[in-house]
């Protein structure tokens, strides 16, 4: 190991000292890297063995480990910033004809920088593109790895690229978000297609003269607003309904213990639409499928079948279902726990799971294994956790 640099600041106890589940063992190493040079020394000091396991954290919100020793290195991304990146050279124009009006900021923000202040900067200063994703934990860093969503924004819709620092070369290069395949809670370096460490996140917001937010894309979010859907609001007021949503869900780190959590402990799963026809009537359904392109046809032409395009080449249909009320109707209450244990689903919202205090991560796993199970016996649905377990196999 290179010794400590001077860029580092002192390392923690345990993973339970920096996850907000509060559950998690001691580490055989440490780097708490506040600098990029930071995290560039220990990143290569950690990969230079291919055995040894290195554990990557910003915020720790999305990070569930076990009581068991982590014989490896968890280094912690603490680089904190904001910049403005210049504008890019406008074309020429003919003599006379005005520039069209760009409203358009691209910021550059350091993987350590939390995503929530990051956030409230960005409604301060009047730039919409995030305000619906106020109050999520976590660093700014793992906002693309999990292609961060709520309310009807994902980060996909403003993200210019990255700067990854590659495994394999140790070399920073800039990834557009083109090359990032981002999906559902999902991404190119989530899938191990890139492999590497966040360095920081190119956004692309635009300055609102009138102040007032995208066009709002939910429909509780909308309920709560009391507008319709693809109305423009002030931008402080989608904030602070924003908040108080997930305050009511307990997601919102505070003092309120419900908030001791991962968040969403499972994905909304996505199934074929044909499966979904077996579930019951009311359960919600949103879908995800991309629908046949437009195609202009001469006025004699046959019109053709579907069945006809080869299997490839058809659209499969595909719905999005809704983990938490898979979790409810298979008979899983909120504040539901297991004898004994102190690892409780939320008592606001059921696809959370909670630390009521003293859980430890293999108290949270035999939770969720339990979850799901209930969920599978009773519609066949498996539900995929979405934290990074440590130590902890469902």
């Amino acid at each position: 190991m290179h010794p400590p640099a001077l860029d580092t600041a002192p390392a923690p106890r345990t993973l339970a000292d920096v996850t907000t589940m509060r559950v998690g063992g001691e580490a055989e190493h440490w780097a708490v890297a506040t600098t990029r040079e930071a995290i560039e020394a220990a990143y290569a000091d950690a990969v230079d063995d291919d055995e040894t396991p290195l554990l990557v954290l910003g915020g720790g919100s999305n990070t569930v480990a076990g009581s068991e020793r982590f014989e490896g290195t968890v280094l912690q991304v603490a680089t904190r910033g904001i910049r403005t990146l210049a504008a890019a050279e406008p074309p020429r124009r003919p003599a006379g004809e005005e520039p069209p009006v760009d409203d358009t900021v691209v910021l550059r923000v350091e993987a350590g920088e939390p995503w929530e202040t990051l956030v409230a900067q960005t409604v301060a200063d009047g730039l919409a593109g995030l305000e619906a994703l106020s109050g999520i934990p976590g660093s700014t860093g793992a906002a693309p790895i999990q292609n961060i969503g709520a309310y009807g924004q994902e980060i996909a819709s403003t993200l210019v690229g990255i700067e990854l620092l590659e495994r394999e070369t140790l070399q920073v290069r800039r990834v557009p978000a083109s090359e990032l395949r981002l999906g559902y809670r999902d991404s190119a370096i989530k899938q191990g297609l890139l492999s590497g460490i966040v360095l920081s996140v190119d956004l692309r917001l635009h300055r609102a003269p009138d102040g007032r937010s995208q066009p709002v894309a939910y429909q509780q979010l909308a309920t709560a607003l009391g507008v319709d859907l693809g109305t423009r609001v002030p931008l402080e007021d989608v904030r602070a309904t924003v908040l108080e949503l997930r305050r009511s869900k307990g997601m919102v780190l505070s003092d309120d213990p419900d908030s001791v959590s991962a968040g969403s402990f499972f994905t909304n799963p996505i199934v074929s639409a044909r499966f979904a026809n077996t579930l019951p009537a009311d359960a919600p359904r949103w879908s995800v499928a991309p629908r046949l392109a437009a195609t202009v046809l001469p006025l004699d032409a046959d019109t053709p079948a579907f069945d006809a395009l080869p299997s490839l080449e058809r659209p499969v249909p595909q719905v999005k279902l809704s983990a938490a009320w898979l979790i409810e109707h298979a008979g899983i209450a909120r504040g539901f726990a297991l004898p004994g244990s102190r690892a409780a689903v939320s008592s606001k919202h059921t696809l959370a799971l909670t630390n009521r205090g003293g859980a430890t991560g293999e108290q949270v796993a035999e939770l969720a294994r339990f979850v799901q199970a209930r969920v599978e016996n009773q519609f066949g649905v498996h539900l995929v956790p979405e934290p990074v377990l440590v130590h902890l196999p469902l």
